[in-house]
C-alpha cells in the first residue's frame, strides 16, 4: 500500500515521475484505474496509449483489456470517481440543513477533503478539455456542481449573510476555482494537513464573502 501511495503522489502535477513497473502489485479493476490516472496526468489523456498504460503497470496489454474495453473506459471510471464523490457532498446533512452560509461552508470544506483524498482523479477532471463524449459529459457535470454552489451563494445573499454586491455565478466560479486548483500544488504527506488546508480556505473565503454589519 505504501508503494502504491508513493506512486500516486509522484504523479501529482509538478512531480511527473512515473512509478516503477517493478513495484506494481497484482491488478483488480480499481488498481487499473489508479494506474491510468497516474499516466494520464504524466502524458495527457490524448497522448496516452494502451501500451503506455501496460508498460506503467508492468503487465501486457491483454491483461488491461481483461478489465476494460480501452482507455476511454478507464478515463470514464476515473472521472466518475471524482464526480461521484463531489456530488455526494451535496447530499450530506451538512449541505442540506441549516442556514445557507453554514451549508456553503460545509460544501467547501468537504470539497477540499475530497480533493485531498482523491487527488489524482480530481486532477484529471480539472485537466479535462472536452475532446471526447466522456470528457464533455464530465465537464457538464462539473458545471452542474458549480451551479449548485452558486445556488447556495444566492440563498446566503437572500438571507443577508453574503454581501449582495457579488454575482452568485461569478463568485461561485472564483471560490470553486480556489478550492479545486489546490491539486496543482498540494502534496499529501507534507507539513500541511488536509484539515489545515480546509481551515485556511474557509477563513479566506468566508471573510471575503460575509456581509459587513
Amino acid at each position: 500500500m505504501a508503494d502504491r501511495e508513493a506512486g500516486v503522489q509522484a504523479m501529482v502535477p509538478g512531480a511527473r515521475r512515473r512509478p516503477q513497473a517493478a513495484r506494481r502489485e497484482p491488478y483488480d479493476l480499481e488498481s487499473v484505474v489508479d494506474v491510468a490516472l497516474e499516466v494520464f496526468l504524466e502524458r495527457g489523456y490524448d497522448a496516452t496509449s494502451m501500451e503506455d498504460l501496460a508498460n506503467a503497470a508492468g503487465v501486457t496489454k491483454s491483461a488491461f483489456y481483461y478489465h476494460v474495453s480501452g482507455k476511454e473506459e478507464l478515463l470514464r471510471r476515473g472521472l466518475e470517481r471524482a464526480l461521484s464523490a463531489l456530488f455526494a457532498i451535496l447530499e450530506e446533512p451538512g449541505s442540506q440543513e441549516g442556514p445557507a452560509m453554514e451549508r456553503l461552508a460545509h460544501v467547501l470544506r468537504r470539497t477540499t477533503e475530497v480533493e485531498v483524498e482523491l487527488l489524482p482523479a480530481v486532477s484529471v477532471l480539472l485537466h479535462t478539455r472536452g475532446n471526447s463524449e466522456t470528457q464533455r459529459e464530465a465537464l457538464a457535470r462539473r458545471r452542474d456542481f458549480d451551479h449548485a454552489v452558486a445556488g447556495l451563494l444566492g440563498e446566503a445573499m437572500a438571507e443577508g449573510t453574503v454581501r449582495a454586491d457579488l454575482d452568485p455565478e461569478l463568485a461561485a466560479r472564483l471560490v470553486i476555482g480556489m478550492v479545486t486548483w489546490v491539486v496543482e500544488w498540494y502534496r499529501p504527506g507534507g507539513s500541511l494537513s488536509g484539515t489545515a488546508l480546509a481551515d485556511a480556505i474557509l477563513a479566506i473565503v468566508m471573510n471575503g464573502l460575509r456581509a459587513r454589519g
